[in-house]
């Protein structure tokens, strides 16, 4: 097994990033389509899959009192750098919103769904002589096809070429081995782990402190007890403050930043609080990662299920086990006892109300860590799942992926109707 491929996963799958990935995304690809056109653009068209649209309609872009793709394009065209990657808004400021906005009413960007499994994003940038399009595929910043004038800049439309894309990489490998690079891992080669613990605690810490969404953050924070209750409260600020358009990134985990949230904020506040090793935090963190991407690439990137809950959640139990000195057996136990109580989680979007789902996924991952530290496991003939956690993975996802397909149409279909 080679330690540095997991070492080049986590660095690719851990980044940074400025509110909600999947209008990032579609901003992402704007703003390479504006600077390959490298002229005014007249018309944009997009087109996204299902979940990128169901993710990207309620959510707040950062910096702005705005929602939804449509003005995330509008403000990527006014001051979108495709180097920024998911932080490509950073830059933000009221006359940029301001030109967004006049952009949005000028009607020259249109929204279209396109029938595709999988992640896919295409955008179309046109000006008076000059056509430009860039195409994303299977995860926020993989930039599979790029063309001007229908010449081709970039091609890696292979479909066998875009499974191979680094993270599916980490399907070689098993729990145990996971959690015995945790452990094992030179440092050095981790330390990085520490930036998104500094991340996501400051934008909790913002959450908690300022005027952002509806007050959840805040609501656990005044009932909290211990570590644990409090943990869920930096959670859940966190989030709210994200998906309220706060101008703070954070570090996502798998392609989302309330992943990041997750597999982040709860291992790092409790380790904090119970005045564990620095060190340990980051191995527990690695491992809560590493977990997190590993159900990640089973149910794909986006999917009807909330992979706050059942990918993350299932990642920061793991890693909660493993910082509060569980062993490898009850590590394992934990992610049986998440996905045994927490399966069943409907994504209906990016918005507001995740915060909530992000602190009932904390709470059930305090849960499963403390059962299965207990010896307390879900039996292995109940429901979705197998004997081991990677077989309960696979289950999971097979009921997402096949089970479950038509689900999303018809959340996005309410989600339409009330428009």
């Amino acid at each position: 097994m080679d330690d540095k491929l997991l070492v080049d996963i986590l660095k690719n799958q851990v980044v940074p990033a400025l509110g909600c990935t999947e209008p990032g995304a579609v901003a992402y690809a704007v703003a390479r389509s504006k600077e390959i056109l490298g002229s005014e653009v007249k018309q944009l068209n997009i087109y996204a899959d299902k979940n990128i649209i169901k993710n990207s309609m309620s959510v707040g872009i950062p910096g702005t009192n705005e929602h939804g793709i449509i003005f995330a394009a509008a403000l990527a065209l006014v001051i979108g750098k495709s180097e920024y990657k998911l932080e490509v808004l950073k830059d933000v400021n009221n006359d940029s919103i301001d030109k967004a906005l006049k952009i949005v009413d000028s009607d020259i960007i249109s929204l279209q769904l396109e029938n595709i499994q999988g992640l896919f994003i295409k955008v179309e940038a046109l000006s008076e002589n000059n056509k430009s399009c860039v195409t994303i595929r299977h995860s926020h910043t993989n930039i599979i096809n790029e063309t001007k004038n229908d010449e081709i800049i970039l091609d890696n439309t292979d479909d066998a070429a875009s499974s191979v894309e680094i993270k599916y990489e980490i399907k070689k490998y098993n729990i145990d081995y996971l959690i015995k690079f945790a452990n094992e891992a030179h440092i050095e080669d981790i330390e990085f782990i520490k930036n998104g613990i500094d991340l996501n605690m400051r934008i909790a810490d913002a959450g908690l402190s300022g005027q952002t969404g509806v007050g959840l953050g805040k609501y656990f924070y005044t009932s909290a007890k211990d570590a644990f209750s409090m943990a869920k409260a930096y959670t859940a600020a966190a989030s709210e403050a994200r998906m309220s358009g706060y101008l703070l990134p954070v570090m996502s985990s798998a392609g989302s930043g309330n992943h990041g949230l997750v597999a982040i904020i709860p291992i790092a506040f409790i380790g904090q609080e119970k005045n564990i090793d620095a060190e340990r935090i980051i191995r527990a963190v690695t491992l809560s990662h590493l977990v997190t991407i590993f159900v990640k690439v089973h149910l794909g990137s986006l999917s009807p299920v909330c992979g706050c809950g059942v990918a993350a959640g299932v990642g920061c139990a793991a890693g909660l086990t493993y910082l509060l000195n569980g062993n490898k057996e009850q590590i394992k136990g934990s992610i049986n006892n998440m996905v045994a109580g927490i399966s069943g989680m409907l994504c209906d979007g990016a918005k507001l109300g995740c915060s909530y789902k992000l602190s009932i996924s904390v709470d059930a991952a305090v849960d499963a860590s403390e059962m299965a530290l207990k010896n307390i496991f879900i039996p292995d003939d109940n429901g979705i799942l197998g004997d081991t956690p990677e077989k309960t993975i696979v289950n999971l996802a097979h009921v997402s992926n096949i089970g479950m397909k038509n689900t999303d149409d018809e959340i996005l279909r309410v989600m339409m109707d009330k428009c």
